[in-house]
């Protein structure tokens, strides 16, 4: 359905505008409490190093595809497959993106609002006021998981009912870098404590006899998953990128930003645990891996955050989930916008009302599951492990046999004229339509059957 001007689905005001918001959609929680146990658990640096071939040769040219899709039809994941090709199975891929996005936000907001509530954890904790604090940090309280879950969607929503510009753009524009200054702080303040040189040396100290083929694909599938690649995001953001802007450009911008955040994260939470470890507190599971996920987030730091003690002790604690906020909300703007943009370009609904109808359902999903928590992981399975890396094979696919990438390079022209006498065109060609499809269908059935 055509849109109108009550439905006006909005462009970026700036080419700042739109990286921070791609880099935030691109920046969340995997980057914080994965990214770093992953790396010091896989040979430190070597692993790092891997990470960013990996990311450059398969993330990169996967988004810049993504982002050209977007611009090209400046429309949703269904409206886009649609419009560039009269097959009638690439619109389903466009839903299945649509799909991944709302299951994904569905627990996903469940795990921002524990960071959130963590945030009054600690406060909690300070005051003396243990039996709140300890009802707050229960996840096995559905109530406690429902409430902040919602406080969290409504300001989700709030932003999107904002628009493009005067919403996601302004609110990422604000958070992105108080998210980068609270983890630079943070960093440098951890990084001179006692303990915390061990952790620096775990972490960037390269380890190239754990180079092995599972170490290369475990950094291929961490570098998808870690740019928000193949639900659709990357297609919706880039729908509303101008003809003016560069869109190779602009996807290594955003690359540099979500790697950087990434690498920065791993300086801030490796010396951390080493830190607790010198506190006392205990860093690694049974079988002698790191406490990685939630057990290292919401058991071990806390752990810590108490052994400080005190009014720094409270510091540090609210401003390390105060960071996990920002980043788990700068990634569900991005999975809201997605099926928000779907119903205001396929029904013809007006903005506001679309995000708070989207909003809605989506809460009344995470309302189920924050009674039943265990649904996480297998919603996560089947939606993100699997929908993600199969999202990205498909468009893949797309852009290389159906589309074609020509009439992406094309797409590509505006904003960068001499595209076509770049060799790295030639490149990403090549990589889209065999390298990139390859690898993706080599990490996918890998973790079917692992």
């Amino acid at each position: 359905m055509a849109t109108n001007p009550s439905t006006s689905r909005g462009t970026w005001n700036t080419k700042l505008g739109f990286i921070l918001a791609a880099a935030g959609s691109a920046v969340g929680l995997g980057n914080i409490w994965r990214f770093p146990t992953e790396t010091a658990s896989n040979g430190g640096a070597a692993f790092l190093i891997v990470y960013l071939v990996c990311v450059l040769l398969i993330g990169l040219p996967v988004m810049i595809a993504e982002l050209s899709i977007g611009r090209s039809s400046k429309k949703n994941p269904v409206g886009a497959f649609r419009a560039l090709s009269n097959n009638k199975f690439f619109p389903l891929v466009g839903v299945w993106g649509v799909l991944c996005g709302v299951m994904i936000l569905s627990f996903y907001t469940i795990i921002a609002g524990w960071t959130f509530s963590h945030v009054f954890v600690e406060i909690f904790t300070f005051a003396g006021m243990d039996g709140a604090a300890s009802i707050l940090a229960d996840f096995g309280n559905g109530y406690v998981n429902a409430i902040f879950a919602l406080l969290f969607m409504a300001l989700t929503i709030g932003i999107i009912r904002g628009g493009v510009s005067d919403g996601i753009e302004k609110a990422t524009k604000l958070m992105m870098p108080l998210l980068i200054l609270i983890l630079v702080v943070m960093t440098l303040f951890v990084v001179f404590q006692p303990g915390a040189a061990e952790g620096l040396r775990v972490y960037l100290m390269p380890d190239f006899s754990m180079v092995t083929p599972n170490l290369v694909l475990a950094a291929l599938g961490q570098a998808f998953f870690s740019l928000s690649l193949g639900m659709g995001a990357l297609i919706t953001y880039g729908s509303y990128l101008s003809k003016k802007e560069n869109i190779v450009e602009a996807a290594g911008y955003v690359t540099l930003a979500d790697v950087g955040i990434a690498f920065l994260a791993g300086l801030l939470i490796m010396p951390t645990i080493f830190l607790a470890q010198a506190q006392g507190v205990e860093i690694y599971d049974a079988d002698g891996s790191f406490l990685a996920g939630p057990a290292l987030i919401f058991q071990i730091l806390p752990e810590l955050f108490a052994q400080i003690g005190g009014v720094l002790g409270l510091i540090v604690g609210v401003s390390f989930f105060f960071l996990l906020s920002l980043a788990a909300l700068t990634s569900t703007i991005s999975l809201l916008e997605v099926p928000t943009a779907y119903v205001i370009d396929e029904h013809g609904v007006k903005r506001k009302k679309a995000a708070l109808y989207v909003g809605l359902f989506v809460l009344t999903l995470s309302m189920i599951i924050s009674f039943n928590t265990a649904l996480i992981d297998t919603i996560d399975f089947i939606f993100s492990v699997i929908g993600l890396p199969l999202g990205g094979l498909l468009i893949c696919i797309f852009i290389g046999y159906f589309w074609k990438t020509q009439s992406a390079v094309e797409e590509m022209k505006n904003g960068f004229k001499d595209i076509k006498n770049s060799r790295l065109i030639s490149l990403w060609s090549i990589f889209i339509k065999y390298i990139c499809p390859i690898i993706i269908a080599i990490i996918l059935i890998r973790t079917i059957f692992s």
